[in-house]
């Protein structure tokens, strides 16, 4: 009797748990497929939501050029005189660093002008550089509209 209850227990011992390796390749494969098919859509989001900070960005300094046409008369090609940090060259980054935008002034008009940067160029690079003018007009427009 002694001997049988060892062999039950031998038994008990060798039944195998666990996954096969045909369930952890299968497992896998289901990331990998959902893993490529959700990343370009999460890279899509996160382009079009930092192109957002350009197009804010732009907004705010039009409306910042216009206060400063009220009051003077005249635009300025000096981002600084508009209040706002400029790097060396004169050019103000927006606060992710991804966007650099710059102005240029003919006459009494403008064109505020944003440039992507950082990695944001090839990430976005239907919207690299983004305009607005003294007038409103936005350019491209489908950067504007998505």
């Amino acid at each position: 009797m002694l001997k049988k209850n060892r062999v039950k227990k031998s038994v008990k011992l060798n039944k195998a748990t666990g996954f096969t390796l045909i369930e952890l390749m299968i497992v896998t494969a289901i990331i990998g497929i959902l893993a490529a098919v959700a990343y370009p859509s999460y890279t899509e989001f996160l382009a079009r939501s930092h192109r957002t900070e350009a197009l804010r960005e732009l907004v705010r300094l039009a409306n910042l050029q216009e206060q400063l046409f009220v009051d003077s008369r005249a635009y300025t090609i000096s981002m600084a005189d508009l209040g706002v940090d400029v790097d060396t060259n004169g050019n103000y980054i927006t606060s992710n660093t991804l966007y650099k935008i710059s102005t240029s002034v003919a006459g009494s008009t403008f064109i505020l002008t944003a440039k992507a940067q950082n990695g944001q160029e090839t990430n976005d690079a239907a919207c690299k550089e983004m305009k607005i003018t003294d007038t409103g007009n936005k350019t491209p427009l489908s950067c504007w509209t998505s």
